[in-house]
């Protein structure tokens, strides 16, 4: 099991640009994938974003592409998401999640979220 403590969200305008970042109780690369993912109000919760640290290889849904960046750093024990160009749309409790053992997202560990509110 591993913690993650998400930090970084906030209230933004729509164009503006936040930077979450997840910090790991566990070296990452001792996971086999991190990622991001978000719950809007009386949605489920959506996939946005994963790094594979096998590779470095990054995954990213299309409603986010060429706006929002994942990416890692080994050292820190940690990933972060910039997020550009933000949407009102894009409001939403976002999650760090740690696939520790490559058997997917259902199985993985989980942060607390941190709130991501973007004004029109």
């Amino acid at each position: 099991q591993v913690q993650l403590v998400e930090s970084g969200g906030g209230l933004v305008q729509a164009g503006g640009s936040l930077r979450l970042s997840c910090a790991a109780s566990v070296r990452t690369v001792s996971s086999y994938a991190m990622g991001w993912f978000r719950q809007a109000p009386g949605k489920e919760r959506e996939f946005v974003a994963a790094i594979m640290w096998s590779g470095g290889r990054t995954y990213s849904a299309d409603s986010v592409k060429g706006r929002f960046t994942i990416s890692g750093d080994t050292a820190k024990n940690a990933v972060y998401l910039q997020m550009n160009s933000l949407k009102p749309e894009d409001t939403a409790v976002y999650y760090c999640a740690a696939d520790l053992t490559g058997t997917g997202w259902a199985s993985a560990s989980w942060g607390q979220g941190t709130q991501v509110t973007v004004s029109s």
